[in-house]
């Protein structure tokens, strides 16, 4: 990977330049001081180089080796003060860009510390061994004066005040100085055998010490607006900028722990008129400031940042360098009128038939008609958490079909919406903006935190689709890339009667079978409707399992905590029965409620604590030989070492006689076809 440092960055610092945040090399790493451990760097810019001190919070970069010689850093807050004649570097915060990389450059020594040692080898006495600032003698040869040359140059004793710090003043040391002529050496008395010359020391000026200098106030900094660039042409090496752009997705607030300690973080992507994409990302405090302020399709402009190369594993957006609001960041929300060359969103659609090809956990853009929706279903991850999951059959005029999964919010929002349109027969467009595909079940596309779903969007690649699909499509077959998706429609959407279910084997595959069924309630068994649950919170869901009671209070062992009052879930068992014969089904909480018309809790009290047996036979009489339209899982499950047929009840829909009627006209012009 080709590096390039920021130009001239050496010469711009020692000119006082506290906002350019350069890339440069660390040259080497000294460790000084006894008392307390200080690291020294020498850095470069390719052309010239300088020494930096390391503030002792940075320390352990370089003892954890993050900071190592050859590394290309950026210098993000440093200051600088002149001691002595000498220009100090003092690195507040900086981050390692490359680790390991080789010399850049053909740097040459531009340190002031450097020039001040070759000045003093020009003015020092002769013979007089002087130490330089890392601690070594070094013995110099005298300028020789050819108009007078018995005083080569003793000026230089009197004004050099490192010769003065070294014990000069006030004394007549012995000076061993080589002649100039054939190298004897002479005394300072000027006696020797074979020249002489006499000189006569002269009287030091007393010690001056260098000024002391002292914060006086605050450095006036350059209080301009930033100029406004395009998302393009960001990089690390700029010291001021901002951007236009619009948020095309928020991300949700993360929470995390590590061995820092714990924190929060969330993200979101940003469009600009020009079509460049970036992600910009907060933490912790600056996630208090920024969270809510953050809208999606809203313009904004943001400032005084910091650019970090995108982690590629979590970062899907076609941009090497990630956005990091810092404390003095600033993000600005424009009028409406200021984003009009702003496109609302940015797609690179795929054909499915790409997907076939396409790698493992590849994001990806897709549009496509939806044929099939089938019902949302709770999924245990292996945090223990419980989660949604519903899954879309997508077709497009490749004569590809795909299996979409949506996970979580997904399927109670966008999910919900698709179902109903599809039960109308009304097959929606929809566009999947970063879609993670998948190769679990031959190809398909999941949800992601960052994907974005939108139903009939006005675009022209939906207009197109949709033409199509009313032309051709809707009677043409597609080859499915998912091996369980079935290109006619889902399972679900197949009406059966309850005959049906045993004498086709439903269930009996690896796979649970999804069925229709039109009948009516005809028996509750009311011993057991309900259970109490825990009401406990794990992450942001509740937890639902089953609670005990220990004595006055309840115990959950999920949790291993114990709790005053418990809540109530659904467990209802009844049989249902249509023209064909009854069967035994299961209703949960969600389904449960939309039978029962009622909360678990409600019906418990009338049972348990108001003992009103009269009024909680006619909560469950009123439901009884009512018609629902009953969509239901049918899965062989393991009982006691014996294998039996489970059905349970995953929505319960009342009759709408209006969609049902139109289903059994369909019906029957399908018959008269043959």
């Amino acid at each position: 990977m080709s590096i390039n440092l920021t130009p001239n960055s050496i010469a711009a610092i020692n000119g006082g330049d506290l906002n350019l945040k350069p890339l440069v090399q660390v040259l080497d790493i000294k460790q000084i001081g006894t008392s307390q451990e200080r690291y020294r760097l020498l850095i470069s810019d390719s052309v010239s180089t300088h020494h930096a001190m390391l503030a002792t919070q940075l320390n352990d970069r370089v003892k954890t080796g993050r900071v190592k010689k050859g590394s290309v850093v950026q210098l993000i807050d440093y200051m600088c003060s002149d001691v002595q004649n000498r220009r100090i570097v003092v690195v507040l915060n900086m981050e390692t860009i490359v680790l390991d990389c080789d010399i850049i450059g053909n740097p040459k020594l531009g340190d002031m510390t450097a020039q001040k040692t070759v000045s003093n080898l020009n003015s020092a006495q002769p013979g007089r061994s002087v130490y330089d600032n890392r601690g070594n003698m070094q013995s110099f040869r005298p300028a020789f004066n050819a108009q007078n040359p018995g005083s080569n140059n003793m000026q230089g004793l009197q004004t050099n005040p490192l010769l003065q710090s070294q014990g000069m003043q006030g004394s007549h040391p012995m000076l061993m100085v080589p002649n100039g002529s054939n190298g004897v050496l002479r005394s300072a008395t000027g006696k020797n055998n074979n020249n002489t010359q006499t000189y006569a020391p002269t009287v030091q000026p007393p010690y001056q010490p260098p000024p002391s200098y002292r914060n006086q106030g605050p450095i006036m900094k350059n209080e301009a607006p930033a100029r406004v660039i395009p998302i393009s042409a960001l990089n690390p090496y700029q010291g001021r900028w901002a951007i236009k752009a619009r948020v095309t997705a928020k991300g949700d607030l993360r929470r995390y722990n590590n061995a820092k300690g714990d924190g929060k973080v969330f993200s979101f992507d940003l469009l600009d008129s020009d079509g460049g994409e970036i992600r910009a990302t907060c933490f912790n405090a600056v996630v208090d400031r920024f969270y809510d302020v953050i809208e999606v399709g809203r313009v904004y402009l943001i400032s005084k940042g910091g650019l970090k190369p995108a982690q590629k594993n979590f970062n899907h957006l076609k941009n090497e360098w990630e956005i990091f609001l810092e404390a003095a960041s600033t993000v600005d929300l424009c009028p409406e009128e200021d984003g009009g060359s702003i496109p609302q969103q940015q797609f690179d659609f795929k054909p499915i038939s790409e997907i076939e090809s396409a790698e493992n956990n590849s994001i990806l853009d897709i549009i496509g008609i939806v044929i099939s929706v089938n019902p949302s279903v709770p999924i245990l991850r292996k945090n223990g958490m419980e989660t949604q999951r519903r899954t879309v059959g997508m077709k497009d005029s490749s004569g590809k079909s795909v299996e979409l999964t949506l996970w979580g919010d997904f399927c109670n929002k966008e999910g919900q919406n698709l179902q109903e349109l599809v039960d109308s027969e009304m097959f929606p467009v929809l566009a999947v903006k970063t879609g993670k595909v998948s190769d679990f079940t031959g190809k398909s596309v999941g949800t992601i935190s960052s994907t974005q779903l939108f139903i009939n969007p006005d675009i022209p690649e939906a207009h197109v689709l949709s033409d199509w699909f009313a032309r051709i499509g809707q009677n043409s077959a597609a080859v499915s890339i998912s091996r369980d998706l079935v290109p006619s429609g889902s399972k679900n959407e197949i009406r059966k009667t309850v005959s049906q279910i045993k004498e086709e084997g439903l269930g009996r595959s690896d796979k649970p079978d999804w069925v229709t069924v039109k009948a009516t309630i005809t028996y509750f068994k009311l011993d057991s409707f309900c259970y109490p649950a825990c009401p406990l919170m794990i992450g942001d869901r509740q937890c639902n399992k089953k609670a005990t009671r220990s004595g006055t209070r309840w115990v959950c062992d999920r949790c291993s905590q114990e709790f005053d009052e418990c809540d109530y879930r659904y467990l209802l068992q009844f049989q249902i029965q249509d023209h064909t014969g009854l069967a035994w089904v299961t209703a949960f909480q969600e389904s449960g409620e939309e039978i029962m018309g009622y909360p678990a809790k409600e019906v418990y009290q009338l049972k348990h604590e108001a003992q009103d047996e009269a009024r909680l036979s006619d909560v469950f009489r009123s439901r009884v030989f009512y018609p629902y339209l009953f969509r239901l899982k049918i899965k062989e499950e393991m009982y006691a070492d014996e294998t039996k047929v489970k059905i349970t009840v995953v929505r319960a829909d009342k009759i709408d006689y209006s969609s049902e009627t139109r289903h059994m006209l369909d019906t029957i012009s399908r018959f008269r076809r043959y």
